[in-house]
């Protein structure tokens, strides 16, 4: 039976980045991980749900993780840099202003398109040879062993009932994920009760590479820079205000969010089809369990307020690969030192991929971040998304002392790089 040192269940973002981070780490003998990804449909079938139309924001932090994973090179090209960010409220006279230059980087972020990028990440992933892309397939079972996991999958004529172990099974399969709910993990769900509406849009204006955050009674308003001086949307309302802007036509739509966002890049003069996601808090508070982890979205969806919901899974990937890392190099040392052969890294004191240790390491490392990341979104959400005059005045002032205060702007700037 073939056996993988790492399988990863999902080929999304989070899937797709993992499996070549992990395939440029070389074992103690010096050849390549095995590796496996499953996944249902390619991205140019314009069926991946994790590469549709959307984009997302990649704070400056998350530049610096995909330059260590060796992918940036890749997504340069794709990159729209933020150079500006304007957080304002709507119907207050307070508002911040960051501004790149003032931080001495080239940009607080970068805004990417899932589509594009999903195609030129599956292009690496069929050609590297240290990974067996399976697709299109899902993992029909998969049992838990002390030294192995195995997986049985379903799929074409080829793939099906194709049975193999592994040391790791990675869950980057998303919210909906098939094995962290088979696995019964303690979750912390809620529900905001707002959508979110996804669309780019063009602007009388250009955009000059800035990113705006309007926060209105009903939620935030983000658009973001994206190329060919369109602007990616992401309007975050109630959930009947979302179904009625949803049967809107394109004039009356462009109406309503001219009015909510303002003029701040003039009138906004066409949207590109709409898409609309309920918006969850849907977090496990423990993502892994003997020789399985779970990653990304599998393991927390954020509420979109800060759009620091990528990043978080991207810092997943880049802990993850870094765990694996420290096996490998330990596996060495001890088989290049003699007097360490007598008790060799394996199975039994379960410091091997997937094992018990490394997968505490893991989580002692990610779960603070985790739980400060999810803390501060929904406290932002339930902050920035209602009409009440205390709260709203608050906040308008918490904007006008943060625009005033320095080290406040700057800790707001630190916080978007990803940067602390």
């Amino acid at each position: 039976m073939t056996h993988y040192d790492v399988v990863i269940n999902g080929g999304g973002m989070a899937g797709a980045m993992l499996a070549l981070g992990l395939s440029q780490l070389s074992q103690a003998d010096g050849s390549a991980l095995r590796i496996a990804l499953i996944e249902k449909s390619l991205p140019e079938q314009n069926l991946h749900p994790g590469f549709d139309a959307r984009s997302i924001a990649l704070a400056s932090h998350s530049q610096d993780l995909l330059q260590q994973l060796g992918l940036w090179p890749l997504l340069r090209e794709l990159a729209t840099p933020i150079t500006a960010i304007q957080v304002s409220d709507q119907g207050h006279i307070g508002q911040v202003n960051l501004q790149a230059q003032d931080y001495s980087v080239p940009a607080l972020g970068y805004v990417v398109e899932l589509n594009p990028v999903g195609q030129l990440l599956y292009q690496q992933l069929q050609q590297h040879p240290a990974i067996d892309l399976l697709c299109p397939a899902q993992i029909q079972a998969w049992q838990q062993a002390p030294d192995k996991v195995t997986v049985t999958l379903d799929g074409d004529d080829q793939l099906s009932d194709r049975q193999f172990t592994t040391s790791l099974l990675v869950a980057a399969d998303g919210n909906h994920s098939q094995i962290g709910r088979q696995l019964n993990l303690p979750r912390r769900q809620f529900d905001y009760q707002q959508s979110a509406i996804i669309a780019n849009v063009q602007t009388a204006m250009p955009h000059q590479n800035r990113a705006f955050e309007r926060f209105t009674p009903e939620g935030p308003i983000a658009l973001l820079p994206m190329s060919g001086g369109r602007c990616s949307l992401v309007w975050c309302v109630s959930n009947g205000r979302a179904n009625q802007l949803m049967d809107l036509d394109e004039t009356a739509f462009l109406c309503e969010l001219q009015q909510a966002f303002g003029y701040r890049l003039g009138r906004i003069t066409r949207t590109g089809t709409r898409h609309c996601y309920p918006l969850v808090l849907d977090e496990v508070t423990r993502p892994w369990h003997h020789r399985v982890v779970l990653v990304g979205n599998a393991a927390h969806l954020l509420h979109p307020i800060a759009g620091q919901g990528f990043n978080l899974g991207l810092r997943d990937v880049a802990a993850l690969v870094e765990q694996v890392r420290q096996v490998l190099s330990s596996v060495g040392a001890s088989s290049e030192n003699p007097t360490n052969l007598a008790t060799p890294i394996s199975v039994a004191n379960h410091d091997d991929i997937g094992g018990y240790q490394m997968l505490s390491r893991y989580w002692q490392s990610r779960q603070a971040d985790q739980a400060e990341l999810v803390g501060m979104t929904s406290a932002l959400a339930l902050l920035f998304s209602n009409d009440h005059p205390v709260l709203a005045a608050g906040r308008n002032l918490g904007l006008m002392t943060m625009a005033a205060c320095s080290s406040l702007k700057h800790m707001l700037a630190w916080q978007a790089m990803g940067k602390r």
